[in-house]
Order: C-alpha cells, then structure tokens, then sequence
C-alpha cells in the first residue's frame, strides 16, 4: 500500500547521486575515460579496414630486411648520417612534396663529423624537409634550457601568458644545421589514461608556450589549415601497414644504381615519411587499431588528417550530460510507473543498442559520440532500480502471504503468491460466488455449565476443525462473528466449481459437528449448527484499515445467505442452499426442496433446498 512508496526514496537518492557523479565524471575528473575509449576503439577497428589511407603518403621503411641488407654499406643501425644524405638527394630527385623524417638526430656524430657534414650538404637549399624534436620528461624541465632564448630557433608559438623564466628539455634535431629547426615539430606520443593513443599534438602546451607538432609543421609548411586545439582525435585509415610502405634498403640501393629499376617517378609529389618499423628497434605504440603499431604510421596518420582535414569531431561535454541526464530520468520514471523490471531492462537493452549503433555511424560522419560512460550510469541505476524492484515485490509478497494465510488453506496461498497477485490486484472485484454461513446452537446452555477457559479451549477445538474443512475444500475463511462462520468460494482463485464445493464443505461440516457432539457426550446434547449457503455476485477484496485488513465479501448475496442460515431452525435442518446454489452444483449433488420461505429485505418468496450426502 502507500508504506511500499517508502523504497522509491533511496531510487530518487541513488538518481541524484549518480547524476552527480556523471556530471563530475565527464566534466572534470574523466577516470572512465578508459571505458569509453575501448568502446569507441571497437568500432574504429571494425571501421578502419574498409578506410583507404592517403596514397599520397609513403613511409620509407627501416625494416628487418633493411637492417639486415644495410651492414656491408652502412654497419649496425643507427646509421651514419650520409646514409640519410644520399637519401634525400634520391628521394628529392624525384620532386616530392616533402621528406619528413622519423628518425631522431638528437646528438651529432662525435666520431665521424664528415658524416653529418654530408648530411648538411645534402640538405642545403631545401625547404621540405621536416625533422623531429621530443620534450623530454616534463620533470627534468627544471633543468633545461631557458624556453626564450631556443623558441625563435625552434619556432615555437607564444601564448597569451608565458613564464619568461621557464626552462625546457628539448632533444631538437641537433646533427642538423639551425636553419631547418624551424622545420621540426614534436613528436611525443599522446596517450590516454589507459595507455591508448587515440590523438596527436597539433601544438603541445609547456609554460604558455606552443610546441609545434611535427604533423602540424608539415601541413603548415604544405599550405594546409592547421587547427587551433591543442590536439585532433585521430581518424584511423586501414590496418597495420595499410599506408604504402618502400623498404629503406630497397631505395637506397636503387638509388645507388648506375641503372635504376624502379620508377623515377614514384615519389613525385608525394609526402615521404622516412621511419621504422623493425621490432629491434621498438618504435610501436598501443593504439585503437593495434597494441604495437608503428610510430611511423602513426606520424603518417596524423598527416593524413591534417591534410586532409577529415580528423575526429568531438561532442562537447554538455551534450553527454545531457544525455546521461535524460537516460536516468528515463530509467527512473519507469520505476516510479511501476513498470516491470525485466520489460524495463528490456527497453533499456533495446535503447544501449541504438545508441552503439548511432555511435557507430556518426563515426562515419567523423563524429565522436562517445555513449558507453552515459549507458553505464544508466544500467547502475536501472540494476540498483531492479533491487528496489525485488525487495519491493518480497515485501509484497511476504505481506500477501501473511494476510492470505489468515483467510486461506497455505496451498492456496502459494498459489496466489506465484501468480503475483497482490492486495491492490485482489481488491474491489465483483465476482460470482458461494457464500457459507454456519452459526452454533445451544451454545447458551453449554457454556452455563462450563467454566470460561474451558468453553473458549472448547470452541477453538470446533473452529479448527471446521476451518480445517473449509480449506480442505478450497474455500474461502472470511471472518468469525461470535461463534458464527463465514466462509466463501469462488474468489480469491477462479473456482467454477464453487457452488458444489461449498455444499460439499457444509455436508463434511455436519459430518464433523456430529463426531464433535459425540466427543461431548451428555454436555453436547443440545450443541447443534445451522448452515445456510447463496450463490451470487457480491464484490470481494481487501477492506479495512491500513493496520488492519480483512478479506472479505460484501452484498446482497452476503446478506441473503446469512439469512438462509438463519431459517435453518424453522425449517427443521442443518443445511439450507438457495435454488440459485443448487442450480450452480449442475446435478452433482441431490437436493431435497424444504419449501419457500419470507426472506427479509425481498419482496419474493426465496425457495431453499436441503443437501443430501448420497450423489444424486
């Protein structure tokens, strides 16, 4: 009843609750950030094999066979650097757009000086070649060089408010004249909480300034718009190796040839990234598409997208509040409309699924609509909901149980109970029943000679016993009026048998009335019962107050079938039934007419039948 609305309390807190941290969560604190990248990762790999990648970008690849092929002309890697000179004179022969290289030239040749001035050599006059600085550990920046005096060489970006003061450490491409630093960008690798590189710096925050990306510096060098975040999400193009890959070995070799063999042209106007992939040389990352994927893919990826412009759009914060809001007042309002858990678990399924699926396609749009953290909150309401849910309905039913076990046999009970009937759903029905009357005579006389504890001790001996019978036949208890019996059949189970049930009840009653006189002996001389018993429409349920409730039924047939009861001493019998009863047995009992008699409240005579205990 209304004490149940007591459990929607905690549903409303636990909505509040997690509304909040949802809020929190996607606003500021991102520690399910994870979560929803592994799903979003999901669809990106099933998505990116069938996204053709850039052709106009070519990775040179140190491979294994490279490394093998290169000992007799170069010796171990790392190489000396007019090994990349004769690279770049190779590669620029052909017009390519740009060389970009991914290998870091950190510190110069200490022991072969020639070497790097070969390099130099080879780069002078050119302006497309592109080189790669790292900023190291961010710690160990106390200790670096002063940003000011390094961020004209380096082109770095200034920002609204730069500390002037502020040190770096910078590995910038130092085995190369100063004059193409301006042409170098960083290349650290941008992971999320849980590892994965989903994104690249297009200009790298440090102090108020801007470190430009190497991806960034080529775009901007090429003519491309570049973004103003401080990053782009990246968009995945094919598999593993799905960019165009040339063995480093088999160009430089070529390009040693006095007759080349491979075609003059197939770097013209190409974007040359110049990288490894060899495992020796460890230059993987963990990314959406793959636990070890090339950092030279990865470089040339975000090339692709800057070239491009078709990297990740994302869906700004409000918008998945929005949506983690309008899911758990969705999950809440289903619980507060009583809705069943299952059908509501259901729904929220079918919902989850169109979100993944809208998820999924907005990724071809290159939208991110990142669900998974909204969905989560909404199931950890909904699951706390369906425990409300539970505790609720083993409430009900505990209390069902309780309050039908005063009025019916146990195994009706459990019957009742597994059919999920409740108090609300057994109340006010109007039904077609029998109703049974049975009131003690000369009750007067034995309790004059009998003490009072002996006299009550004697007539819970009856009561149980007929009860007994009652239930023993499927009927009804409905209540004790002194030392009357009411009883019904028909409801609250659907009995279509109910009339001939409770004749049958009545004939057993008398059986056990008389094995009780006998038990009395001279005492029980005078103790007899009458019983009357109508067949007819009455409305049953629930009725009392919220402390006290009483199955019971109430009507015209009620009151007639009392009365029945009470012609049984001027009829001279036991037991009385209306014709209306009789008729519903459909001659599966015998009845004997004992005449019509005047029923108060009715203008008709009521003719009243007696049962007989032999089968008709």
């Amino acid at each position: 009843m209304g004490g149940m609305n007591l459990l929607d309390k905690p549903l409303h807190a636990a909505a509040a609750v997690l509304l909040a941290a949802a809020l929190l969560e996607i606003g500021w604190l991102h520690l399910l950030e994870g979560l929803e990248g592994r799903v979003s990762d999901l669809f990106v790999r099933s998505q990116a094999a069938a996204l053709a990648p850039d052709p106009e970008i070519v990775i040179v690849d140190v491979d294994e066979p490279s490394l093998a092929r290169m000992q007799d002309a170069a010796g171990k890697f790392p190489w000396p650097r007019s090994v990349y000179a004769d690279l770049v004179l190779g590669i620029e022969s052909q017009k390519p757009r740009a060389i970009v290289f991914d290998i870091l030239f950190a510190e110069e040749d200490t022991r072969d000086r020639e070497s790097d001035r070969a390099f130099n050599r080879a780069l002078k006059g050119l302006n497309n070649v592109y080189f790669p600085t790292q900023h190291l550990d961010a710690a160990g920046d106390a200790g670096g060089v002063p940003i000011a005096q390094v961020a004209g060489v380096l082109g770095l970006e200034r920002g609204e408010s730069v500390r002037p003061d502020a040190r770096i450490q910078l590995l910038p491409p130092q085995a190369v004249d100063e004059e193409h630093w301006q042409r170098s960008g960083v290349i650290n690798f941008l992971a999320d909480r849980d590892g994965v590189g989903r994104r690249y710096w297009v200009a790298k925050p440090a102090y108020g300034w801007r470190l430009p990306s190497l991806p960034a510096r080529v775009a901007r060098g090429l003519g491309y718009p570049v973004p103003g975040a401080e990053s782009i999400v990246l968009n995945w193009r094919g598999s593993e190796g799905a960019f165009r890959h040339i063995s480093f070995a088999d160009l430089y070799e070529d390009f040693g040839r006095k007759k080349r063999t491979r075609a003059a042209d197939e770097l013209t106007d190409k974007i040359v990234i110049v990288g490894a992939t060899a495992a020796g040389l460890g230059d993987f990352r963990v990314t959406p598409i793959s636990n070890v994927y090339p950092g030279a893919e990865i470089l040339a990826t975000a090339i692709d997208n800057l070239k491009n412009q078709r990297w990740m759009r994302e869906t700004p914060d409000y918008a998945r509040m929005v949506l983690v809001a309008l899911l758990l007042a969705l999950v809440l309002a289903a619980f507060r409309l009583r809705r069943n858990a299952v059908e509501t678990g259901v729904a929220l399924a079918i919902v989850s699924a169109a979100l993944l699926g809208t998820q999924y396609a907005a990724l071809n749009a290159r939208f991110l609509l990142p669900v998974a953290v909204p969905l989560l909150f909404a199931w950890v309401l909904y699951l706390f909901g369906a425990m409300l849910a539970y505790l609720r309905e083993k409430r009900t039913r505990e209390q069902a149980v309780r309050l039908f076990s005063r009025f019916l046999n146990p195994d009706v009970v459990r019957r009742i109970v597994d059919q999920g009937e409740t108090i609300e759903s057994l109340s006010g029905k109007t039904r077609q029943i029998s109703i049974l009357f049975s009131d003690i005579r000369g009750f007067t006389t034995l309790s004059e000679t009998r003490p009072p504890q002996e006299i009550v001790a004697l007539l819970n001996r009856y009561f149980s016993r007929q009860v007994a019978v009652v239930f023993r036949h499927g009927g009804t208890l409905d209540k004790f009026i002194g030392d009357c019996i009411m009883a019904f059949w028909g409801a609250p189970l659907e009995d279509p048998r109910h009339a001939e049930h409770a004749v049958a009840a009545a004939l057993e009653m008398q059986q056990v009335l008389l094995e009780f006189k006998k038990e009395l002996g001279e005492a029980g001389r005078d103790f007899d019962v009458g019983i009357g018993i109508h067949t007819g429409s009455a409305v049953v349920g629930f009725i009392g107050a919220e402390q006290k409730l009483d199955y019971t039924a109430i009507g015209d047939s009620v009151n007639l079938a009392s009365r029945i009861e009470g012609l049984t001493k001027e009829a001279q019998c036991r037991i009385l039934v209306s014709r209306e009863t009789a008729a519903a047995c459909h001659n599966s009992l015998a009845f004997s007419s004992r005449g019509s008699y005047k029923v108060k409240g009715r203008t008709q005579e009521v003719e009243l039948l007696e049962p007989r205990a032999e089968s008709a």
